[in-house]
């Protein structure tokens, strides 16, 4: 991050006790790792990194040398030795013999496979050329935003010159690819003292004849660089100034929450959308700005930075020091489809005959005055990632406003890149989405057995899930296990007491504000209480009333309003119960508020089926296994009701069904997913038992 104070500079990592008796393939995988741990060196999914090893041949056991880089499309923070592809130097050097000049370099990349070592199936990097050729053993590929800032100033050359001198050169811009190889193989051979050097409006390219001294001369120009901008910008304001205020933290959350779902609705046409919010320092001083608006209007200049967010963000119409939020809301349909139809038209000014067809239109990037930027994606991690690339051309916009003019990419090169068939080829292999993909649930009861086994399975099919639960300890420790599992990315909690109005409101829009809005509710939170009729007391009636009653009431309220705010339909599931169907001795109260959930939802699938909301009912019987209510009394009280031992009870269910089996949380979290999901698209106002069949409470 650039910033005009004193901002720590970057520490080597490098070990030489873990490094010892490393092999060249290994120092390269730990240099990578360490590289891609800071997000000041590189982004996610940034940059490249490369290794020239001798190694013996699988077929002639002659040492030969081989190339280890960077695979296509992976990650140097978190990348795996099977991340790199391998391939025979030798071969690589041939290609400049059937290369056939800038108009077909687009080819070369077919000969890439034909390069193989050992039979490697790892895709080679675009960028393996600009490796292949440095005649160095060890070379960096990084996009740190202090380098990037000088490579999108109008007069990036004659800041390199100053601030490096000769030991980093310059290019030109070029799209990536094989003629760049070649250029910076030209740039080396007439430059031999040089450690690197600055590809305009791209990145960095440093070297050296081993991975510590590589590794470490990436730093040290980082570090220059950093140093040189902290000098310049001593004493600037950024952007031209501040022009707003930002508004509190609390109330940009709520504006959040209001905006996310409505713009949700109107971008999730081809696919559902998954938001993400930020407002950290670095974007509020950009959407507090003066000049943000025609900065943002030149789009970004780093091609990673713009492959994840576009052309060019939007800004939402806000006064932060006037905050009028109806109109904000009423103000973004039109302006969402002005975004569309100049995307079409830069479309069709830029495109060529062999271009792939238009994609997804809408913006991904949404810059909102005095409260932050939000960006769509679709998935959580690829919405938080973009954000996370805006914030780098949003550093780098600082740091080239601040010492020159700040450039974007000429709109046809943009172009190029974005629709380039390499790359569209790339977004044909990518694998299928889950059929949950895209989509944001959300479990009440969520740390309990039938809660959390629901949640796994959402998360199982590409789901983001918000976990509810009023049990604070129980929820963090679910949410741990299932983060362990799924990610950070895909799960949030709330502790919510669902008999609580405020609680349910303020819930659903930390949901919004955390995913963007709400394609599935189950309403799980539950109790249950067991007592013969005389001994039912007026506050244990209302207690399960308040519960499984009027709770289900309220969330199914909450989600009603944003999924129609949304215009996405829905799928809401009540984890309901047999003894809605079926009467049970001394259990009134439950059995009663049971079958109040029931007809409740058969009243919520009349209103919510114009708006292609589904309302559906699963009802378990006899979930022992992992459920919180069968943890207390109730245990005891069923137990003593059949006249049974706690023990005997779960044998004594199996036994009473047509099936004589067990029903367990995970049975039931399966025909939540079918309710959930597009197999059940054609269903709404339906009950699905999951009791290993109870006569009694077949539903017809």
């Amino acid at each position: 991050m650039l910033n005009a104070a004193a901002a720590p500079r970057l520490e080597s990592l490098w070990d030489d006790a873990k490094a010892e008796g490393m092999s060249q393939p290994d120092l390269l995988l730990y240099r990578s790792n360490l590289l891609g741990s800071d997000k000041r060196i590189t982004n996610y999914g940034g940059g490249n990194t490369s290794a020239k090893v001798m190694q013996p041949d699988p077929l002639t056991s002659e040492a030969v040398e081989v190339l280890w880089v960077k695979g296509s499309g992976g990650d140097v923070g978190t990348i795996k030795m099977d991340g790199f592809a391998t391939l025979y130097m030798d071969k690589l050097r041939a290609l400049k013999d059937i290369y056939r000049g800038v108009e077909f370099e687009d080819e070369m990349v077919g000969f890439l496979p034909h390069c193989t070592f050992n039979l490697n199936p790892r895709a080679a990097s675009i960028d393996t050329p600009l490796h292949a050729y440095v005649p160095k053993s060890h070379v960096d590929h990084m996009h740190p935003d202090a380098i990037i800032a000088i490579a999108a100033a109008k007069d990036s050359k004659a800041l390199t010159a100053e601030i490096f001198g000769d030991d980093i050169g310059w290019l030109p811009w070029k799209r990536p690819g094989y003629e760049l190889g070649l250029w910076l193989e030209k740039f080396c051979q007439e430059n031999p003292s040089a450690r690197g050097v600055v590809l305009e409006s791209h990145g960095l390219f440093t070297w050296a004849d081993d991975a510590r001294t590589c590794y470490e001369t990436t730093l040290e120009i980082i570090n220059k660089a950093m140093s040189w901008f902290e000098i310049k910008l001593d004493g600037k304001d950024a952007f031209g100034g501040p022009k707003n205020t930002a508004l509190s933290p609390s109330e940009r959350q709520t504006v959040a929450a209001a905006l996310m779902p409505e713009i949700r609705g109107m971008v999730s046409a081809m696919q559902p959308m998954v938001g993400h919010f930020e407002d950290s320092d670095a974007v509020l001083e950009f959407v507090c700005a003066r000049d943000m608006e025609a900065l943002a209007r030149l789009g970004t200049s780093c091609p990673d930075h713009f492959l994840r967010t576009k052309i060019r963000p939007l800004v939402v119409d806000f006064n932060p020091q006037s905050p009028d939020l109806p109109a904000t809301l009423a103000s973004l349909k039109p302006a969402v489809e002005a975004y569309r139809d100049d995307y079409a038209a830069y479309y069709e000014r830029c495109k060529h005959a062999d271009s792939p067809a238009l994609r997804d239109p809408n913006a991904v990037v949404y810059l909102i005055p005095g409260v932050g930027m939000i960006t769509f994606a679709k998935d959580k991690a690829t919405a938080r990632i973009s954000g996370e690339f805006y914030t780098n051309a949003i550093n780098v916009m600082r740091g080239a406003a601040g010492v020159s003019t700040y450039q974007g990419l000429p709109e046809q090169e943009a172009f190029d890149i974005e629709y380039w068939l390499l790359e569209e080829a790339k977004l044909q292999r990518m694998p299928k989405p889950k059929a949950l993909a895209g989509k944001v649930a959300l479990v009440t009861g969520g740390a309990g057995g039938i809660g959390s086994a629901t949640a796994e399975r959402f998360l199982r099919e590409g789901s983001c899930v918000v976990l509810a639960d009023i049990d604070a300890t129980a929820l963090d420790a679910t949410a741990e296990r299932l983060i362990s599992t799924y990610s950070k990315d895909v799960v949030r909690t709330v502790t919510m007491d669902v008999t609580s109005e405020e609680a349910v409101a303020s819930s659903f829009a930390k949901a919004s504000a955390e995913f963007g809005g709400l394609d599935i509710l189950v309403s799980n939170a539950g109790i249950a209480s067991s007592a013969p009729v005389e001994e039912t007391t007026l506050e244990l009636w209302n207690r399960n009333m308040s519960i499984l009653s009027t709770g289900y009431f309220l969330v199914s309220r909450e989600a009603f309003k944003l999924m129609k705010k949304q215009g996405m339909g829905g799928s809401i599931v009540f984890i309901g119960s047999k003894n809605g169907l079926a009467a049970s001795p001394g259990a009134s109260a439950y059995c009663t508020a049971k079958a109040s959930e029931l007809h409740l939802a058969r009243c919520l699938a009349l209103e919510g089926a114009p708006e292609g909301i589904r309302v559906n009912v699963v009802n378990p019987d006899a979930v022992l296994r992992g459920s919180k209510i069968w943890s207390g009394d109730w245990l005891k009280e069923r137990a003593s009701a059949y006249g049974k031992d706690t023990t005997e009870l779960e044998e004594h269910y199996r036994q009473r069904s047509l099936l004589k089996r067990s029903v367990l949380p995970e049975d039931i979290a399966e025909a939540s997913y079918f309710f959930a999901s597009e197999l059940s698209a054609k269903s709404t106002g339906n009950i699905i038992n999951v009791d290993a069949g109870n006569v009694q409470a077949f539903t017809r």
